[in-house]
């Protein structure tokens, strides 16, 4: 089984904050006053964005004051933006040291650490209690996690009797060959793709019983010509996930893309609620 720290090593840069405080410095951003919203284009490190982020949240029924635990959070932009717009209090977890580094510096600059914490942990297992949390979102993350029984398992732990779990995954859906790299694996060797059945058959021994679910592939395959399109139109821009995806971030681009127009791949919602 492939370890923890083999999944966070592939994510690590190690200068990953500087190059994106350099970044705002560029732009003429004051790095000790963030908006969320300047940080959209560089910590939400999925396809499609902040607006994949905001057309999954608008399904969790949110409302201050509930307790949201996002798992893989990266960056922190999809805990920000929870905080930001919906005024709940969230905790972000993920494998990788230096994503929970940047995550707890730049939502300390956005003015949220009192709303928005981070801590390093395994999403297999979590270090929190039973009932911990009223919801629970997971974008781009499965795809790294091979014991997706565990995974469900403890976040149903973790989550009240009638709390909402969000999954915005790419899921195989149909044959073919997928080419590395892409943006969360450099070899089939850390990358663990499941069909949508078998996720919801997982979840649903989970305790989760998958409630909606859309196929996002269209969307998908726009947003990310979309990106190429405008790179082509106008370069790289200071503030960018090129800055995390490095090295070969058009690679890892144009090879998630192919799988996605050959409908190999497709990114999927999943609103699931916990019985």
């Amino acid at each position: 089984m492939v370890s923890d720290q083999t999944i966070a090593d592939h994510y690590s840069q190690g200068e990953l904050g500087r190059k994106i405080l350099d970044a705002l410095m560029t732009l003429g951003v004051d790095p000790e006053h963030l908006d969320p919203d300047q940080l959209a284009t560089v910590d939400e490190f999925h396809i499609g964005g902040r607006q994949a982020t905001v057309e999954l949240l608008d399904q969790l029924d949110l409302r201050p004051a509930l307790r949201v635990l996002d798992v893989g959070s990266g960056l922190g932009g999809t805990a920000r933006y929870l905080a930001w717009r919906h005024g709940v209090e969230v905790t972000g977890v993920d494998v990788t040291a230096e994503y929970v580094e940047v995550a707890t510096s730049l939502t300390r600059r956005s003015g949220l650490s009192k709303l928005v914490q981070f801590r390093q942990a395994s999403a297999t297992t979590l270090p929190f209690s039973d009932g911990s949390f009223d919801r629970v979102c997971m974008l781009h993350v499965g795809m790294n996690i091979s014991d997706k029984a565990a995974l469900f398992a403890e976040i149903r732990r973790v989550l009240v009797v009638g709390g909402r779990f969000g999954i915005y995954d790419l899921m195989r859906v149909g044959p073919g060959v997928i080419t590395y790299p892409v943006p969360w694996a450099g070899s089939a060797a850390t990358s663990f793709l499941m069909e949508p059945q078998r996720y919801s058959e997982l979840l649903a021994q989970a305790g989760l019983p998958v409630q909606a679910e859309r196929d996002r592939r269209g969307f998908g395959i726009d947003a990310l010509h979309e990106v190429r399109a405008r790179v082509a139109r106008d370069g790289l821009p200071a503030l960018g996930l090129h800055l995390v995806m490095a090295p070969e971030p058009a690679l890892k681009i144009a090879n998630m893309l192919d799988s996605l127009e050959r409908a190999v791949l497709a990114p999927t919602e999943m609103i699931c609620i916990a019985q």
